[in-house]
């Protein structure tokens, strides 16, 4: 499956709306692919978020580092998958985020004036991101339940749940700190969910 036909699969399935000849190539002007190495950044703190990326190959992450230096994950993202800082990106401000390629990355990116005008004129596009905006919103408040009130071991048996992916692709280091845990106990975990 080429990147293209990825994408479009993947609007169609979220959507569940079929794509035109006219709307699959007006998706191809405007989405332009873009190849990353392994530990490139795709966004960097500071800088304005200018393209959306939608993954067709490869694996990120999100975060921002504090002012002792520790960093901390807000998302992990694989294939199929978007990135971007999306308060940059509608509001033009510079990104408190970091976007950086965890594997070497494929991803089909394109800008916010270019979103717009998929929104007007593809209904498969308006319906895929009204379904990923309602997505992204329980996402985010089940992260922030999670953070308030599950236990570590809770928050463990949640990324398992819904995310079992993650074990096989990330770091430990990294799964921790997405959970807020440390190394150490994230380690723990782990040894006492195999007993």
């Amino acid at each position: 499956m080429s990147n293209f036909e990825t994408l479009f699969y993947y609007i169609q399935e979220t959507s569940g709306k079929s794509l035109s000849e006219d709307d699959k190539h007006l998706l191809m002007a405007h989405f332009k692919p873009k190849k990353l190495r392994k530990r490139q950044y795709f966004l960097q703190e500071g800088d304005v978020c200018k393209y959306i990326g939608f993954i067709v190959k490869g694996s990120a992450r999100t975060f921002t580092v504090d002012d002792k230096g520790h960093e901390h994950i807000l998302k992990l993202s694989l294939e199929n998958w978007w990135i971007v800082d999306f308060e940059s990106f509608y509001l033009l401000t510079p990104s408190r985020f970091n976007i950086e390629a965890l594997e070497n990355l494929e991803v089909l990116q394109s800008t916010n004036a270019q979103i717009e005008e998929f929104l007007k004129h593809i209904p498969a596009f308006s319906a895929m991101s009204n379904v990923i905006s309602q997505n992204n919103t329980i996402a985010t408040q089940k992260r922030m339940q999670a953070a308030m009130i599950y236990t570590a071991e809770e928050r463990y048996e949640d990324l398992i749940s819904n995310y079992p992916q993650f074990l096989q692709r990330f770091p430990q280091n990294m799964i921790a700190s997405y959970l807020g845990l440390s190394p150490e106990t994230l380690s723990r975990l782990k040894k006492n969910s195999f007993k």
